[in-house]
């Protein structure tokens, strides 16, 4: 009898011990919705997994304007427990349709004010900034001739007629801040007569904000409208592409994330953007991008020390409230 209480002692304790072993412990499950570039992903999450392997990220990853339109459907239906990445005109959409749940990521007084929703606590937290650049292929411009452009203005020349890619800013967040800091900068009225000049000059619309630079790092076209990441990666490797950031200023955009209606009841949402706020994925982010949520993080190789100097100011309010009017706009205008 002794012999058999100690057995099932001994058994219910090794059973507690496996339930708690770290290594052994149940992951916790969080659904992640993100437009962050595959590549950036790859690396970031490496570092996520080592440092909390008890999280089971579940990852949707599409293009701005699809993973927004696809949340945004599924109101009703949230699948989405985390919103990571995700360009902050959209996310400040999210808040506005209710769909977000204020939380305060730990660390939270390390961001930066521009980089957080000026709430308490805040429904979204930026983390990093992308500029629209334009990535030009130095040998297609030889072969045709062609002037290496400078600005906004020089892509309406009739030399560029063909020659010019740039994303749709219906599916790109890229294309989008492309497209509201024109009119931001110049007024609608002379911002849609600079676009309809433009247009002129456009051999498609891409879905997503990457692919008009792959396409000129391919030789396919001479620019690519695109933003500063892609044209140092393509550099990077070997492609003949120079990065021109507009003398007018490059629009830009920041990627942020939130706390979801349905995520409000996952603990793993808030570990995860906890970790996504972290110092950690802050050095990461800074790999990539010239601004970042927390100061002081090193500048990456090839980009402006000081992207207040070459950026034009983005009333990120001003794009949220307009951005259904304005894409409508457009689409009536450009849509092939």
């Amino acid at each position: 009898m002794l012999i058999r209480m100690l057995r099932s002692t001994c058994l219910a304790v090794f059973s507690l011990a496996l339930l708690t072993s770290p290594a052994l412990a149940q992951k916790q499950s969080v659904v992640v919705y993100t437009a962050i570039e595959n590549e950036q992903i790859a690396d970031y999450m490496k570092a996520l997994n080592k440092t909390l392997p008890n999280l089971d990220v579940k990852m949707l990853r599409l293009s701005t304007g699809d993973i927004s339109a696809r949340f945004m459907a599924e109101k009703d239906n949230m699948q989405a427990e985390a919103i990571w990445g995700v360009g902050a005109t959209n996310i400040l959409i999210f808040k506005s349709a209710g769909l977000l749940e204020p939380y305060a990521p730990k660390g939270l007084d390390r961001i930066q004010p521009l980089f957080r929703d000026k709430a308490t606590p805040p429904s979204w937290v930026g983390i990093d900034i992308y500029m629209s650049a334009f990535c030009v292929n130095t040998e297609v411009t030889k072969k045709n001739n062609l002037p290496m452009p400078a600005s906004w203005a020089d892509l309406t020349k009739p030399v560029y007629k063909g020659q010019v890619v740039m994303p749709n800013p219906a599916s790109s967040g890229t294309g989008y801040l492309s497209v509201a800091s024109v009119l931001q900068r110049m007024g609608e009225a002379e911002g849609w007569k600079y676009l309809d000049a433009l247009d002129k000059n456009i051999a498609e619309y891409t879905k997503s904000g990457s692919k008009p630079c792959k396409d000129a790092a391919a030789g396919e076209r001479a620019i690519g409208v695109s933003f500063e990441y892609v044209a140092l990666e393509m550099k990077k490797k070997g492609s003949p592409v120079e990065m021109v950031l507009p003398k007018e200023g490059s629009g830009y955009e920041m990627e942020a994330n939130a706390l979801t209606k349905k995520g409000a009841k996952n603990p793993a949402a808030k570990q995860f953007l906890d970790w996504a706020a972290s110092d950690e994925a802050m050095a990461l982010y800074a790999k990539y991008f010239a601004a970042v949520a927390v100061a002081g993080m090193p500048v990456p190789e090839g980009l402006p020390k000081d992207i207040s100097k070459v950026v034009y100011p983005n009333d990120f309010d001003w794009s949220a409230k307009n951005r259904d009017r304005i894409l409508a706009e457009w689409q009536k205008r450009y849509a092939k």
